[in-house]
């Protein structure tokens, strides 16, 4: 009997709308749910550990790596790179393993177009004056918070290109919103296509149908 395949989901959000927090819930709360670890050029924070947060790595390594066809998606964000290892996540999925992968809408659209049936969420804020205030109250620089909410509107008017969009004003619901899509695509036919295929046939042979 075939196994189920694991699922892809791609979540993203303007900076500020909460979704590393609840991307790092939601894998406590999920068995066999992974975050996928993207490579950057940007500094190490002195919080960040390397393999953990990001698989930090310099412009040349990056740009190599983009020459190899490494990267199921990259994008230049804010003057640094960032991409997703397609190796790493093709390998996950064959083994029936979820993954999210934390990427905003420039990246999305390369990841759709690349592999099937991947389930898109998009994180909105209540307001546009929180999501200011969230950014201020996380201690960016006035500049930066200016450039983030500029970045912000070009992000939300990709809001339709998503299959799921998941308001965080309460961050507990927002949560249980997230559990609930990815608990029920797992059940998805398209998704599991193979697996239900492959059952039903079996169903279907057994004596006495």
């Amino acid at each position: 009997m075939t196994n189920k395949a694991g699922n892809l989901f791609v979540i993203s959000a303007p900076s500020g709308a909460g979704k590393t927090s609840l991307v790092r819930s939601l894998i406590e709360m999920v068995p066999m749910l992974y975050v996928s670890i993207s490579h950057t050029t940007r500094p190490k924070r002195a919080y960040e550990k390397d393999g953990i947060d990001y698989h930090f790595v310099d412009q040349d390594t990056f740009l190599g790596l983009i020459r190899t066809n490494q990267f199921l998606e990259y994008a230049q964000v804010f003057d640094n790179y960032y991409g997703t290892s397609r190796p790493w996540v093709e390998k996950q999925l064959s083994e029936g393993k979820d993954i999210v992968l934390e990427i905003d809408w420039q990246g999305a659209a390369q990841v759709r177009k690349q592999i099937a049936n991947t389930i898109n969420i998009f994180i909105l804020p209540p307001s546009y004056h929180t999501l200011e205030s969230r950014l201020i109250g996380r201690g960016d620089s006035e500049e930066n918070v200016e450039r983030r909410m500029e970045g912000a509107q070009t992000e939300i008017t990709h809001y339709r290109d998503y299959d799921f969009l998941v308001i965080n004003d309460n961050f507990e619901i927002a949560l249980q919103e997230l559990v609930t899509i990815i608990r029920t695509m797992k059940l998805g036919y398209p998704q599991q296509k193979a697996y239900y295929d492959e059952f039903v046939k079996q169903l279907l042979n057994e004596d006495g149908i």
